[in-house]
């Protein structure tokens, strides 16, 4: 993937709060907003829509969702910010892409900054959703096309299930939940490649291998990082009373807790598995890198003596009854070759070789 140039947070310091500054990758493409306004009975999809159909959208006795997909266009995001009534401090917060997943209670709005993990077309990239519970509206905030809410989507358009008889808190739930099970087969993607790395690790312990568990392990502690603050948020909307929350909806709040808690746990199982993997692949290496190292000591320590006879025979004195022997040469090699067979078999009988 091509890298991007990113706006840090640093840009920021010295700013009062309420500041908006996109922080995150730069981009040109123009924000776009959907909207989806339905009862149990009526339903209406609107995409291409502007900042004033946002209003009408919230001003209406039906439940709406606004998705505004792009982030990085300021006077947009001013715009929406001021029209649709959101907190400035919560403003701020979506513009900024690299907040920690939280949940603040705005008396009389829910504000809740999610970590999406979505496909693409090879593996999976990670992105920060934004979620406003205001009325009878769900805003939501992304940095990008693509998402994990087209099943929430479909449910709308064909009246499955209960997202068109329940009230806007439901709608969140099931945004929410989305986000949740999006994690699942992110994680059985790392286990299965792990498995892969394991069967290539015991064949050839190769620096690639070591680069892939490396990067695993890289990817586990981003999970692990929004893992917990994930059951953090569902924990405190499940235990706290929140006017705009219904009982009803905490039932199903329940399950998304006990997903996320599944998340956790396989988060850690995996970072277990690549510890072991990392050990595996050290102790693999040591003891390959002993065996070659046994190898040239055997080899060097059979040419002791035969570079013992061979500096013997060399040297240049003139009285020296064996270099007169006519079968001096042959006998020489002949001993040199005993010395280094018996030498051999020595080893193995020794279970060294």
């Amino acid at each position: 993937m091509k890298a991007r140039s990113r706006v840090r947070a640093s840009e920021k310091s010295g700013l009062p709060p309420g500041t908006l500054v996109y922080i995150g990758e730069e981009r040109t493409e123009a924000v776009e907003i959907s909207i989806f306004s339905f009862s149990e009975k009526a339903f209406e999809e609107k995409t291409s829509a502007t900042v004033e159909d946002c209003v009408r959208s919230i001003g209406s006795p039906q439940v709406s969702w606004i998705n505004v997909t792009g982030l990085h266009d300021l006077e947009m995001m001013r715009s929406i910010g001021e029209k649709l009534d959101i907190h400035p401090l919560a403003l701020e917060d979506i513009l900024n892409t690299e907040q920690r997943p939280k949940l603040q209670d705005l008396d009389d709005s829910l504000f809740l900054v999610l970590k999406m993990v979505r496909p693409l077309e090879k593996g999976y990239g990670l992105e920060q959703v934004s979620l406003i519970l205001k009325g009878n509206c769900v805003i939501t905030f992304q940095e990008q096309k693509g998402d994990v809410f087209e099943p929430v989507r479909e449910r709308i358009r064909s009246n499955i299930g209960k997202v068109r008889k329940a009230g806007a808190d439901y709608l969140m739930y099931a945004l929410i939940d989305a986000v949740v099970d999006g994690y699942f087969p992110y994680l059985e993607y790392v286990s299965e490649s792990l498995d892969t790395t394991e069967s290539r690790l015991i064949g050839d312990p190769s620096a690639e291998v070591l680069r892939e568990l490396h990067l695993r392990k890289r990817e586990l502690i981003w999970i692990r990082k929004n893992s917990w603050p994930m059951r953090d948020i569902v924990h405190n909307l499940v235990q706290t009373e929140m006017k705009l929350v219904t009982r009803g909806t905490n039932v199903y709040l329940r399950d998304v807790h006990d997903h996320v808690m599944r998340i956790v746990d396989t988060t850690e199982s995996l970072r277990d598995v690549v510890a072991g993997l990392l050990e595996l692949y050290l102790t693999t290496s040591s003891s390959r890198t002993n065996d070659v190292m046994k190898v040239l000591t055997m080899i060097a320590t059979i040419f002791i003596p035969l570079t013992f006879v061979a500096g013997v025979y060399g040297m240049n004195f003139v009285y020296m009854p064996e270099l007169a022997a006519k079968a001096g040469y042959p006998i020489v090699l002949a001993a040199m070759a005993l010395i280094a067979g018996g030498m051999v078999l020595y080893f193995k009988k020794k279970k060294w070789l």
